[in-house]
């Protein structure tokens, strides 16, 4: 299983790598099309911004490491190990509620994208948003196997905290 959990992570990394690339390439594209051939296209900018999205939520859902998320920790560095566990699994367990109350609306406004498309590439929007979906599911598993193993007295790496 946990070759496969790394073989998965590998593959979500070449994946942004890709997402990446491809934004910097429509960025060079339109420095060149706008200030060396003088002749603007739109389609370049909508490169940029929808793979800059998808790389930002995909990167955070399955690049990400939990221990390489931003957190304030003021007081958490600051009390017990079994304290510790008491507030990852609070904070983990409002985090998977929030996200759990919010996935119906979320569904919702991002099916009813699909009325609207992209201006130059004609995408439906219901595709360029939809990887919130997907980082939105992701999280949520993420986020209760922290509750987990906050519950069972482990941290991220399955030692006992």
């Amino acid at each position: 299983m946990k070759a496969l959990l790394s073989w998965l992570h590998r593959r979500a990394e070449n994946l942004l790598v890709l997402m990446i690339t491809a934004m910097f390439v429509a960025f060079i594209l339109q420095i060149i099309f706008r200030y060396f051939l003088n002749l603007p296209v739109a389609w370049t900018e909508e490169v940029c911004v929808m793979a800059w999205l998808w790389g930002i939520l995909w990167g955070s859902a399955f690049v990400t490491r939990d221990q390489d998320e931003i957190r304030f920790d003021m007081v958490y560095s600051h009390v017990s190990p079994k304290t510790q566990r008491v507030f990852r699994a609070i904070a983990g367990t409002v985090f998977v509620v929030v996200m759990l109350l919010a996935l119906p609306a979320t569904w919702g406004y991002v099916s009813f994208m699909k009325v609207k498309s992209s201006a130059a590439l004609l995408i439906p929007l219901n595709w360029v948003f939809s990887v919130y979906i997907v980082f939105a599911l992701a999280m949520i598993v993420r986020h209760a196997h922290i509750v987990w193993q906050a519950l069972r007295g482990t941290d991220a790496t399955g030692a006992a905290a």
